[in-house]
């Protein structure tokens, strides 16, 4: 499917604990992103219709929809899919996923090696490795302990973002910037072109593990 991107598209990020919008449209970027928990589901579509009304817009004018695919929060990625594909499927919109660690390299630009690193809760880490200077992908997505994690072999100088470096920072391989991306962040990558559309019944969720949290008794032997 093809992309108009002179026409208004709407990016949704709901894969951390903020609520992410962004809006592009007449050359104008309308974007709300605030930390908002467990009411990401309760405030989606009032903050996405005011930011609409910002930007003197109604849901029906939306012409293409970019995603946040994941890896990240198992809740606030279905919450944030299940928006974004039933405003597509009303208005028959394109859609195009893009995946998290992805975004959050694209923090870290020119660089020929770049480790994307997020909190994955329950102690670990998604991680993956990047050259953004020739925008590929240097492995795949991968969850583990941060202490578990190897720098590729001849890596020179490697290069890291994400909230990871801030929360398990002495546990990192090497010190990195605790930047995270935002919708508008998505939003443009979208633009580059690099990302294929696909129609709202052929969307999917990028997970690298099955597990989401941990059981009452992990829970326990964890605090104590």
């Amino acid at each position: 499917m093809n992309v108009d991107f002179s026409r208004p598209v709407l990016a949704i990020d709901t894969s951390t604990s903020y609520l992410s919008l962004a809006i592009f449209a007449k050359e104008h970027m309308w974007t709300f992103h605030e930390a908002v928990g467990t009411k990401q589901s309760t405030l989606i579509l009032p903050t996405l219709d005011r930011l609409l009304a910002d930007a003197g817009l109604a849901r029906s004018d939306i012409a293409s929809i970019v995603y946040a695919q994941g890896p990240g929060a198992f809740t606030g990625l279905r919450i944030g899919l299940g928006v974004a594909q039933g405003l597509a499927l009303a208005q028959n919109l394109p859609m195009i996923g893009i995946p998290c660690l992805e975004a959050v390299a694209s923090l870290q630009p020119d660089s020929a090696c770049v480790l994307a690193a997020t909190d994955a809760r329950m102690g670990e880490v998604f991680y993956a490795w990047f050259n953004t200077q020739t925008h590929n992908r240097l492995s795949d997505d991968m969850v583990g302990k941060a202490a578990d994690i190897q720098v590729l072999d001849g890596a020179t100088q490697p290069q890291g973002v994400g909230n990871a470096f801030d929360l398990y920072a002495e546990a990192m391989p090497f010190t990195g910037r605790t930047a995270m991306p935002t919708a508008a962040d998505y939003l443009h990558l979208a633009m580059t072109g690099r990302y294929d559309a696909c129609g709202a019944e052929a969307v999917h969720l990028r997970y690298v593990r099955n597990k989401v949290a941990l059981t009452a008794a992990e829970q326990a032997a964890r605090h104590a």
